[in-house]
């Protein structure tokens, strides 16, 4: 068996940044633990898998197609680079003739918009709340040491715990940090967290960025997730009610780094925007 895939590298318009995803298309059904060990195989943050949802449907014409993703560890409930990446693969390189595309995932129906110069992707905002800090205290500790703590929040829909620094630090001390992932899955005692965002507010004279963030989920097998659509889904939600904007400029600074337009909605969803970059073309021989 053949299965066409592709190596899409996500939020960036240059090869060798941003997020980097596999995406495979699945003409037939594949035996449930085949996605496991491709993802695994792939050794990506991760493998997204498109599938044809019903006899006829066809990549270059159809506008709804089923989405999973999966990290080299298990499967998860929402991925936005790797979606991105998807509905790359889908507009430039199996020419599919919608201007919109509808996937059907486990977090609902996402739909991915052809733009000038960018993919924009339509998902779930998901509001952050406050979170008691002596709960999460030693999984803070492990990641920002004795950097001052603005302000901590949690996203249940996401399991994600967004810790702001103090407005004092900027991007360089944000990429500059030194994290050890791997000491979290101990540090983390409540068992509600599945993803560490660490944020600062940006600096108007810097590109114009609006926010910086850096984001870990080593429960999922992902040390750092170099460029997370929706971690943004997280981000904008609270960043949108601390500056009072609904049209946002983010930058995720890990090593590889990434750019992505945020727009929040009024009807509880999020525009998140980005480009991509086509590095690898082939087949899986199973």
């Amino acid at each position: 068996m053949q299965i066409p895939i592709f190596m899409v590298d996500a939020f960036t318009d240059r090869p060798f940044s941003g997020n980097p995803a596999a995406v495979c298309l699945l003409e037939n059904d594949l035996d449930e633990d085949l996605h496991q060990k491709i993802a695994t195989e792939m050794n990506l943050s991760e493998t997204a898998f498109i599938r044809k949802l019903k006899p006829g449907d066809d990549f270059t014409k159809s506008s709804c197609f089923g989405l999973r993703w999966f990290t080299p560890a298990k499967e998860i409930p929402l991925c936005g680079h790797a979606t991105l990446a998807s509905a790359a693969v889908l507009f430039h390189m199996e020419k599919n003739t919608n201007s919109v595309l509808t996937f059907v995932t486990m977090s609902g129906e996402l739909k991915a918009k052809r733009g000038e110069d960018h993919i924009v992707l339509d998902l779930p905002l998901c509001p952050a709340y406050p979170q008691e800090l002596k709960e999460v205290e030693e999984l803070i500790k492990a990641a920002v040491g004795d950097m001052i703590v603005q302000d901590v929040r949690y996203s249940p829909h996401t399991k994600n715990l967004l810790v702001c620094l103090s407005d004092t630090y900027g991007r360089s001390v944000l990429e500059d940090l030194k994290v050890s992932a791997q000491c979290f899955l101990s540090a983390e005692k409540t068992g509600k967290v599945k993803g560490l965002i660490l944020t600062v507010k940006g600096n108007s004279s810097e590109k114009g960025h609006d926010f910086y963030s850096r984001y870990f989920a080593p429960w999922y097998g992902v040390l750092e997730d170099p460029v997370c659509g929706s971690a943004h889904a997280v981000l904008g939600s609270y960043w949108s009610e601390q500056l009072g904007k609904k049209e946002m400029l983010a930058f995720q600074c890990s090593r590889r780094g990434g750019e992505l337009k945020v727009s929040v909605r009024d009807d509880g969803r999020v525009d998140i925007a980005g480009q991509t970059a086509f590095v690898l073309k082939g087949n899986l021989t199973l």
